[in-house]
């Protein structure tokens, strides 16, 4: 198995201090927003052996398992993380399987380059992700029920709110957040701009169910994603609870730390909260106008300690290990490949010793064992 030296990346939305606690260090005094462990092009994860991309691609059926690679081609098909939000992230919605595949090959026949700022689909993939809290975690997640919605906007006070209010009460519920949505991305700028600063100043009065999003508006003055962002659920996840977030489904972190892992896909679509390209007609042909519950997840245990967060999809399975002073060893191996990272205490996974922060990948079938006080999370596949 190989230890991983990972990757650290600065976006501006990034926590200052909350990836160095976790590693024991002193903070940079930079944004460090996500922790990359993995195969991914962008950033993969470095061994004694060179990247990981470089030893899967060196013999994939080794390193990955004749199953995974008979199921999801020669790579890694998950990306695991550190996330660290200190301020929002952009409001956002990924494709289905169908959808990005039909996206990403429009586009390359229409020749637009890859890294164009006005790209949507960077792959043929889609991207279900999990986010699993470390701290308490900020989060919007789906819509909210419309009546709930057209609630929390009337009670703002703001008049240039009441056309959304009465659309949200007009219409059956797919309709009434489908046209809302489209009104409140295609409004004109500088009045979107005055009905933001309004909403945000009452929504800091008010308090309470408000707070989150007057400290988005805090971040993005005048953004349309602000009041997209009241028409979704506010979720704040405590330690050890996580969110799923499938194809279609609108959501945002906000703040908090986090470990999470999705397909190995760079597709996003975004709503607003953000300076980057928005495609409207796009984004709404892949939004699901769904109101209903986040769904929070608790992991599911089992007699060997293994504590499993269930998810509809095969690209990636994340479990955790809580492991007391004093446990024997737990025998992790498996027939798919993993990657077993600490995020408390210290614990050995083979001749490898894991403080918080640090992680190693195990090829398929390779012996794995684990002992000592602390919590590993564990991403395989399913195949």
């Amino acid at each position: 198995m190989d230890r991983l030296d990972n990757t650290i990346r600065p976006y501006a939305w990034g926590s200052t201090t909350a990836i160095a606690k976790l590693l024991g260090v002193e903070p940079t005094g930079e944004p460090q927003a996500e922790m990359w462990m993995g195969a991914h092009p962008g950033a993969p994860s470095r061994t004694e052996r060179g990247t990981l991309v470089e030893a899967i691609e060196a013999d994939p059926e080794r390193e990955l398992g004749a199953a995974a690679v008979a199921k999801f081609g020669p790579r890694l098909p998950f990306l695991l993380k550190i996330l660290a939000a200190g301020a929002p992230l952009s409001l956002q919605v990924h494709p289905n399987l169908e959808q990005a595949k039909e996206g990403y090959e429009d586009e390359e026949r229409r020749g637009i380059p890859v890294d164009a700022g006005h790209r949507n689909y960077k792959d043929a993939n889609h991207k279900p992700e999990l986010i699993c809290a470390l701290t308490e975690f900020d989060g919007l997640c789906g819509f909210r029920d419309p009546i709930e919605a057209a609630d929390a906007l009337d009670g703002l006070g703001v008049d240039s709110l009441k056309p959304y209010v009465d659309l949200l009460h007009a219409h059956p519920e797919e309709a009434a957040l489908r046209e809302v949505l489209t009104a409140i991305l295609s409004a004109d700028p500088q009045e979107m701009a005055r009905t933001v600063a309004e909403a945000a100043a009452a929504c800091a009065r008010l308090g309470g169910q408000y707070a989150p999003y007057a400290d988005i508006a805090h971040h993005f003055p005048g953004d349309p994603g602000v009041i997209a962002a009241m028409l979704l659920n506010h979720v704040r996840l405590q330690p050890g609870e996580a969110l799923y977030l499938g194809a279609g489904i609108p959501h945002a972190y906000i703040s908090g730390l986090g470990v999470e892992i999705m397909a190995n896909s760079d597709n996003v679509l975004r709503c607003g909260l953000t300076p980057k390209h928005v495609d409207v007609p796009e984004l709404l042909r892949v939004v699901r106008f769904e109101a209903g519950d986040p769904g929070v997840l608790r992991p599911e245990a089992s007699p060997d300690g293994e504590e499993v967060y269930e998810t509809p999809i095969d690209e990636f399975r994340l479990s955790r290990y809580v492991l007391p002073e004093g446990t024997l060893a737990h025998d992790l191996t498996r027939a798919t490949p993993q990657i077993l990272l600490c995020t408390a205490g210290a614990v050995r996974v083979g001749e490898h010793e894991l403080t918080p922060g640090q992680s190693v990948f195990v090829p398929a079938g390779e012996k794995a064992e684990v002992s000592g006080a602390g919590t590993v999370f564990r991403a395989t596949v399913v195949a």
